[in-house]
This record gives C-alpha cells, structure tokens and sequence, in this order.
C-alpha cells in the first residue's frame, strides 16, 4: 500500500491542478461577460430615456421619471435595471457548477467529447418589483426569468421565458458575445413587461396580524409578489 501511495498522491495533484484551472478559466470567463453585460445594461438605459426624450408623440411620457430605465451598478457581483414598475437584478455567482447527471447537456456531443465542456459559471436574472427594493419589503418575492450558463470557452446556454439558445442542442455552437447578451436583456424585459401583479386570493390576505398592519402604515411592508399565493413553476419561465 505504501509503494501506492506516490502515485496517489500525483492523482489528487493532477486532478486538483487540472479541475482548479479548468474553474478558474470558467470563472474568469464568466466574469468578463458580466463586466460586458454590465456596460450593456449602462449603454441600454442611456439610448432608451434618449429614444424617449426625442419621440415627439411621447414627449410627456418620456418625462415622467417613472417610465425612464436606470441602471445601478450593485458591485462586483450585481447590477440592477430599472423600468417603470420592475427591476431587473443581474447576479453572477462567484462559484463554478456543472449539470446533474440527469441532465440533457451529457446527451449532447459536445459535453460527450469533453466533459469539462460542462462546467460553467452563472449569471441569474431576478426580476422583483420597484417597491420592494425602495420600501425595502423583505419578505416580497423576485422570480428568476432567466439564467445564462458560461463555460470555459464562453459557449452558453440560457435558461428563460422567450430566450433563444436555449435548445441544450445548441451549447458549444456560438460563443457568447455583446449580440447575444443584448438578445438576452431584450427578451428579459419584455417578458418582465408582460409578467403582470396578480391579485392575491382573498383567502390568503383575509387576515392580516397588527404587526404588519402597524409595519404597513410605517413602510408599506405587507407581502407582495406578482405570483404571490399562485403556483410558480420553472415550466412558467422555460417554455414559451
């Protein structure tokens, strides 16, 4: 067992010298995409308030400050859009991941060629309402409509509500660039346009306890979500 142990030992090396670069290119990759949808946000929240500013038939609209997008940069991590009534917050995790072994990207030949294909670094998009952020309700509910997945060679994925790419057949057939993050953005904020406040069921605001009666007069902070006492499922956002 000992005379093993050598070779062992150059196992774990080798295989720790060479997952820990593959992560660490998967990360820097992701990272260097989120820096680039980061400008994106920034350069679309500009060209839309100018859009708004100078269509004449909107000119009153386009001043009120309610309907003008504004992005803030949240920090190394997160970014957030604002419109009208909803935000968009653009998360990357600082870790790497890789599929479940149920699912459909192993079936895919590019992943069966080189399962570190597989590994990837996350961008989520979450998208909660205005108010909540502003009256700081931290019991209201964000809903993810969508989730980009970067490999160590920026292939992609997108999970989401009208996002393209997201047939597992088409990881490793385009790199992630500034056109497919602009498709991405795009498509997040007209499905958020579309994703309506509903009324939540009668039975379940009915009864209301004196503290958050007393927390409502002083910020507004009865729970609210736009699926709130609804079923919320991944079907929601991942078909069209």
């Amino acid at each position: 067992m000992a005379s093993d142990l050598p070779s062992r030992q150059q196992e774990i090396l080798d295989g720790l010298n060479n997952k820990s670069q593959i992560k660490q290119r998967v990360y820097t990759q992701t990272l260097d995409m989120f820096g680039t949808l980061k400008e994106i946000l920034n350069e679309m929240s500009n060209d839309m308030n100018d859009l708004l500013e100078s269509t004449n038939d909107r000119r009153e609209v386009s001043k009120d400050k309610r309907v003008r997008l504004e992005y803030r940069d949240r920090g190394k991590f997160e970014a957030e859009l604002k419109f009208a009534d909803d935000v968009l917050i653009f998360s990357m995790h600082s870790d790497v991941f890789q599929f479940d072994r149920d699912h459909s990207i192993w079936n895919s030949n590019f992943v069966k060629e080189d399962p570190n294909n597989s590994y990837c670094g996350i961008i989520s998009v979450y998208n909660f309402l205005s108010d909540s952020l502003k009256y700081n309700r931290e019991q209201d509910l964000g809903y993810l409509v969508a989730r980009i997945f970067v490999n160590k060679d920026k292939y992609f994925l997108v999970e989401g509500k009208r996002q393209k790419n997201k047939s597992v057949s088409s990881f490793g057939k385009k790199e992630l660039g500034r056109d497919e993050l602009v498709a991405i953005v795009e498509s997040a904020i007209l499905y958020t346009m579309s994703f309506d406040l509903l009324v939540p069921p009668y039975d379940l605001v009915k009864v209301a306890s004196v503290e958050q009666i007393n927390d409502k007069i002083e910020s507004t902070k009865l729970q609210t979500g736009k699926r709130m006492g609804y079923k919320f499922n991944s079907d929601d956002i991942l078909e069209q």
